[in-house]
């Protein structure tokens, strides 16, 4: 039996609806000065995250053999937050194209690789009970 969606339920509604009304606010209240614009990053950073969730449990209890902890699918749906972010945060400069899009996608699913081989090669097997 497959652990259900549950315990993710209520930080993925809380990400979800703080960052979207969030964003909704700030574009909708403000003047794009220096602190709604950091404020931007982060309510899309939370709003992409929050909205990522489902989606990257979805497709760790359809496509892996094993369940990850609840750690590493919140870490993952973080990383695509942190990317659609600075993404943006690049597109204000005009520095946005195919290349980089690929670029910065390989270059943060390298790094969540390299950390999941590196908190697999910290394994440590059961105890054993002695009797």
């Amino acid at each position: 039996m497959k652990p259900t969606f549950r315990p993710y339920l209520l930080p993925t509604l809380i990400l979800a609806i703080t960052g979207w009304v969030g964003l909704y606010l700030l574009i909708n209240f403000t003047l794009p000065t220096l602190l709604p614009r950091w404020g931007f990053f982060f309510f899309a950073t939370i709003a992409l995250s929050g909205t990522a969730l489902p989606i990257t449990y979805f497709f760790h209890r359809r496509f892996a053999l094993k369940l990850p902890s609840p750690s590493v699918i919140t870490r993952q749906a973080l990383w695509v937050g942190i990317y659609g972010a600075t993404l943006a945060w690049l597109q204000l400069g005009k520095v946005v194209n195919l290349s980089i899009i690929i670029g910065l996608a390989l270059g943060l699913i390298t790094i969540e690789s390299l950390i999941r081989v590196r908190e697999k090669s910290q394994w440590t097997p059961p105890e054993i009970e002695n009797d």
